[in-house]
């Protein structure tokens, strides 16, 4: 439950937060959006909702069940009157005696209370468990939407930011086509120079319309989870040696220690408590119940001798001594049950501790080639720098010049796309240990400010 209350402060802190960086969308109005909007979360709390009452049916099987009833009957009998009726003087209900037929109005309360009944009390335990794990759905589904959100947030921020310096590495493309074409033309290029620089064009045209489809998809998404269509600016990033991941606290034994927060590995732990409460109530099945009965009736006979009021009490005690083996495969049943689900718990923790390994490892690798990316690039400008210094002095000419910016830009991409994909495995290792809360998110965002004022 702690992971929904910190999800829950995420709409109000993000709020504040999504203003820094107008010309992005903000992350945290629009999973507020999501939180009221998306139908499965939504199909989740009806069903945390509806799993609550089964503790008030539990205790309900606790208390005293009162019924009321009423029956008209109606009965047609042979008996001592019908068989001899000349052997009985006549009277006021000798008709009626004599001809076998009579009805009468019956009403009956009865009340019901338990004494004793271990399948009952166990019950409860067993409802109170229910509810737990409905409780820990409902926070992985909001988990599970948060994570949505953020991934295909980042998904239409990065194509946002690819188109932007597609277009940019297009026009530089184009001066090399229509240089390469202008060489050609004058007999000083050769047609193979030619040929490339148009297939260079046609690729990076070919790449925007993909980009083009990943941004309508990422949207899509969005307007999905959140019944929104955001509007990302389209701005090319230029300067990202100032952009600096940061860099995990603790080794991997510590975070390996923490997947026992996971909600999938929590989840797993507290349905198994669900199949050993179900199995305890099973096992309950051996044991006697004893009921307190109280009842009452007035029966309203048109013969006198039948008519009567009664008030009952009684003390009833039934013990179970032999349904035909039910009992004993029914606890066998539950038995395996609460095997399958330590299966279930070691299946789950497992995965967890993959999970964290995985992101662990695409965490490091991401940063080191994020280094070597800004080292790369930082080449990349001073090549650039020098053919272009090159072309001035008539050693090079411009098409090096452009094909060392169109270099450049590829590069840009490659970074962008990094930096996703290690915001992505950022979020998804804190949501491994149960931890993803506001700083994680804030942190992602301010990346992602800073990305984009580069």
């Amino acid at each position: 439950m702690a992971m929904r209350h910190r999800l829950g402060a995420l709409v109000c802190l993000w709020g504040l937060a999504g203003t820094a960086q107008a010309q992005l969308p903000s992350l945290p109005q629009l999973f507020a959006q999501a939180l009221a909007h998306d139908a499965g979360l939504t199909r989740q709390r009806y069903e945390f909702e509806a799993t609550r009452q089964e503790v008030g049916k539990a205790w309900a099987g606790l208390r005293p069940q009162v019924e009321a009833s009423y029956s008209h009957v109606y009965q047609d009998s042979s008996n001592i009157y019908t068989e001899n009726p000349e052997n009985y003087a006549q009277n006021d209900l000798y008709d009626e005696r004599v001809d076998g037929e009579i009805g009468e109005d019956v009403w009956r309360v009865q009340l019901s209370q338990p004494l004793f009944s271990l399948e009952r009390w166990r019950q409860v335990d067993k409802a109170k468990a229910q509810v737990s794990a409905a409780e820990l759905n409902l926070a992985l589904a909001e988990r599970d939407l948060a994570l949505d959100v953020s991934q295909a947030y980042l998904d239409a921020y990065l194509a946002s930011q690819t188109l932007a310096l597609l277009e940019s590495k297009r026009e530089a493309l184009a001066l090399q086509r229509r240089q390469a074409q202008r060489a050609y033309d004058l007999g000083v290029g050769d047609r193979i120079n030619l040929l490339e620089a148009q297939a260079r064009f046609d690729q990076a045209e070919a790449d925007q319309y993909e980009v083009e489809n990943e941004l309508a998809n990422a949207l899509s998404t969005l307007e999905r989870l959140t019944g929104s269509t955001p509007e990302f600016a389209r701005i090319a990033v230029s300067n990202v040696q100032a952009i600096e991941v940061a860099r995990l606290q603790g080794d991997r034994d510590a975070w390996l220690a923490r997947i026992a927060d996971n909600l999938q590995v929590r989840l797993a732990e507290q349905q198994l408590q669900v199949v050993q409460a179900d199995t305890a109530i099973r096992r309950a099945g051996h044991y006697p119940q004893v009921n307190l009965n109280l009842g009452y009736t007035d029966r309203n006979s048109p013969d006198e001798l039948r008519a009567s009021e009664d008030a009952q009490a009684s003390v009833e005690v039934r013990v179970p001594l032999y349904r035909g083996g039910y009992t004993q495969a029914n606890v066998r049943q539950g038995e395996l049950y609460a095997q399958a689900g330590e299966a279930e718990v070691t299946e789950a923790s497992e995965l967890a501790r993959q999970e964290v390994r995985q992101r662990l490892r695409g965490l490091e690798s991401k940063a080191r080639r994020l280094d070597a990316l800004k080292r790369s690039l930082a080449s990349a400008m001073l090549y650039l720098e020098a053919a272009d210094k090159g072309e001035q002095l008539g050693l090079r000419d411009l098409v090096d010049v452009l094909d060392a910016r169109a270099d450049l830009y590829d590069l840009r991409i490659e970074f962008v796309e990094v930096i996703g994909q290690w915001l992505a495995d950022k979020l998804a290792l804190e949501a491994a240990v149960g931890d993803l809360e506001t700083r994680d998110l804030d942190a992602a965002m301010a990346l992602l400010d800073k990305l984009s004022a580069a």
